[in-house]
């Protein structure tokens, strides 16, 4: 018996509750928590980075992706809490599941709970949706904290700011540019709650949220006020950057107030007469803040997303600069990983992680990952978000394929990479899957689209090599990538769901098709992508992708009779340019190795 799920039923008897929903997310509609709110993971055990928990008094069930099926079931069994499966076609998601309920209830329905502080507005509407209306939602924030013993506080670590130089815009430009898209909606204040969106509009980053560069704040912007509300009072000591950051902010005319009195803040709009309509984003608002706004809202989609997409010349500029020197960095590791093989030496995934990391350490400008290091050889491959051990991790043989996807944060870059190599002698399975994978890679990295086509009308250009073959995978095929913030943000992605954000260029997306086989191996391709303006004719405005990423593609496990031509020659061409770019700023004997890596594929 799970005794974290008998103390929440407890819980739930002693407030009349028939059921509670918690989330993996944070007040922030985060991807990625920091630790107080990683409470699917402290309930369940489950590590993974998309989960929801529903309990009611006799069934506990964990919500998650194809991503995480293999991993989820390992990681629940004998937990008492059983996997429902998300992204298949028979997918039950949560609110209607909660709906089918034969809940023990008067006619008002029944009493669900959530922590409104980590339930986002849409989140909470589904569930009513479901219902038409007949349930009741308790918001109790943090209702975890009296039963979860040392619980994480809330985060508050240094803060930079970022100069024109780097950014290409100043703060003042994007909120003013800001407060033109507020002016069309008849809107004269934004709350803004996705931390990524705050970051991106002060132009400041801090580390609040491991591998993510931001400040645990919200933020709202009037015609004539800009507002933080930020943990400035929580710093075991300021240190000087964050002193100065605070300074330059307010000599720019932003109100820096604590970020536990936006609750106050947004109960006395009414009775201040300052704010008429504020405009908030349901997918990043919680529903605990969202009951305390005293004035009328609007509802919509975040601007600043669309705007914090497209990036400016300064900062592809940037993402190219920063992609050479991560390239150098991944071609050493690959030169030392066929090294230690080579030399029959033992070397566990956990090893090659950390060689990986010291490698983007010695760069300048490195802040550290974009995520954590996914090193996985053979079967555990098999798992697209395999968690590396920091113990007993798996030792890399000379045979099979080993896949490691990683990133850095620079300042002045976000990079994201996926290779996946032999390391000796490969089944043919283990071939026809890697070269099925990179041919759907390219024919989407070749992609020439009318203007204003959205993401999901060119994924099938990634499946479709897969498909001939009767395979598939079951996560997206691309995302997008922010500027020195997260390593996923929107509102583009290139995935089968239909998202109607068209692509547009300045755009970095990635482009990561794979293969997972379990008990097997896995394979994934990746690199970034600049999404470009391309040509004009008479039939429109065309579009096409750069790449960003500069890492060869080993050709040893490819079946060449596989590939077109087509595909060929820009595999050609792509590993030139790699060796070319690259050679010049190697080691001899790194430069020498990649020479060798890069010639050409003959057909």
């Amino acid at each position: 018996m799970n005794p974290k799920l008998e103390a929440i039923r407890s819980l739930m008897r002693s407030r009349g509750w028939d059921a509670v929903v918690i989330t993996g997310s944070d007040p922030h509609s985060s991807e990625y928590p920091a630790l107080r709110w990683k409470q699917v993971e402290w309930v369940s055990g489950f590590t993974g980075e998309a989960g929801e928990l529903v309990i009611t008094a006799d069934h506990a069930g964990l919500w998650t992706d194809t991503r995480y099926f293999i991993q989820a079931e390992k990681q629940l069994a004998g937990t008492g809490i059983v996997l429902h499966k998300t992204r298949v076609p028979d997918e039950v998601l949560i609110p209607e599941w909660l709906s089918r309920q034969d809940f023990d209830c008067d006619e008002e329905g029944p009493v669900i709970a959530v922590d409104g502080l980590a339930t986002n507005v849409g989140e909470v509407e589904g569930i009513e949706e479901a219902f038409s209306g007949r349930v009741r939602i308790v918001s109790a924030p943090d209702f975890l904290s009296p039963l979860w013993r040392g619980r994480p506080v809330i985060p508050a670590t240094p803060i930079i700011t970022l100069g024109r130089d780097i950014t290409g815009e100043s703060r003042i430009e994007r909120i003013a540019a800001l407060r033109e898209a507020l002016a069309e909606k008849e809107c004269d204040a934004m709350l803004v709650t996705a931390l990524d969106e705050i970051a991106w509009l002060l132009c400041v980053r801090g580390s609040d949220v491991e591998f993510n560069p931001v400040v645990i704040s919200y933020l709202v912007v009037t015609m004539d006020a800009v507002k933080w509300f930020v943990r400035k009072d929580s710093f075991d000591a300021l240190d000087e950057n964050t002193e100065d950051s605070f300074s330059e902010l307010a000599d720019e005319g932003i109100d820096i107030l604590g970020y536990d009195s936006i609750g106050m803040y947004l109960s006395s709009l009414a009775e201040s007469g300052d704010v008429g309509r504020i405009l908030y984003d349901p997918s990043s608002l919680n529903y605990d803040i969202f009951g305390m706004i005293s004035v009328p809202t609007v509802r919509a989609a975040s601007p600043i997303a669309g705007m914090k997409a497209v990036k400016n010349d300064v900062e592809i500029a940037w993402m190219r600069d920063i992609h050479v020197q991560d390239g150098l960095a991944m071609e050493k590791f690959l030169y030392f990983i066929e090294r230690e093989m080579s030399e029959g030496r033992m070397l566990s995934e956990r090893e090659a992680a950390l060689q990986l990391d010291a490698l983007r350490a010695e760069i300048p400008g490195w802040m550290g990952g974009s995520f954590e290091t996914i090193s996985a050889y053979g079967s555990n491959a098999a798992l697209p978000h395999y968690a590396t051990p920091v113990e007993g991790s798996a030792i890399l043989r000379p045979r099979g394929l080993y896949l490691v996807d990683s990133g850095g944060q620079y300042i002045g870059s976000t990079t994201d990479i996926t290779r996946t190599i032999p390391l000796g002698e490969c089944t043919p399975l283990e071939m026809e899957d890697y070269t099925l994978v990179l041919k759907g890679h390219i024919d989407l990295a070749m992609a020439v689209f009318p203007e204003g086509t959205p993401g999901c009308r060119i994924d099938a250009l990634a499946r479709n090599p897969l498909w001939q073959f009767r395979r598939n995978f079951g996560h997206g095929t691309g995302h997008g990538v922010g500027f020195f913030l997260c390593v996923h943000e929107g509102p583009q992605d290139i995935r089968q769901n239909l998202n109607p954000t068209p692509l547009r260029p300045g755009m970095i997306t990635s482009d990561e098709p794979g293969i997972y086989r379990e008990g097997l191996h896995g394979v994934r391709h990746e690199n970034l992508v600049l999404c470009r303006e391309d040509s004009s004719n008479e039939f429109g405005h065309w579009l096409s992708f750069e790449p960003l990423t500069l890492c060869h593609f080993d050709t040893d496990a490819i079946i060449p009779d596989l590939l077109t031509r087509d595909e060929i020659e820009w595999l050609n061409a792509y590993n030139a340019s790699v060796a070319e770019t690259l050679s010049p700023l190697l080691p001899q004997e790194v430069a020498q190795w990649l020479e060798l890596k890069c010639a050409p594929l003959r057909p």
